[in-house]
């Protein structure tokens, strides 16, 4: 079983998720962070279930979706797996991640 590592910037990307949301319905928010949460927990049990975006030499950058969302994690190896971020599908993820 791998090992998930939240970066400070998908935590953040996170929080900015939950706070555009709750300006119109708060308990909506706290359902769709939990559910982003969730789905990447799948990550620990199959690291390369997302769409594979490019290589690096730290590891693959790969993407996971849910919903209107992409997480965007790093696998290291098959036992440690960095969340870069929570993108939203209509940003421009090139942006975002470098």
């Amino acid at each position: 079983m791998a090992t998930l590592n939240w970066t400070y910037e998908a935590e953040r990307w996170l929080k900015d998720i939950h706070d555009y949301i709750s300006q119109d319905k708060p308990k909506t928010a706290n359902q769709v962070v939990t559910a982003i949460y969730r789905k990447a927990q799948i990550l620990k049990d199959f690291p390369e279930i997302g769409y594979h975006y490019r290589s690096e030499p730290e590891g693959d950058i790969r993407i996971l979706l849910y919903g209107h969302y992409r997480i965007a994690y790093l696998l290291k190896d098959q036992q440690q797996i960095d969340i870069l971020g929570v993108f939203h599908g209509a940003l421009e993820i090139e942006k975002y991640i470098r």
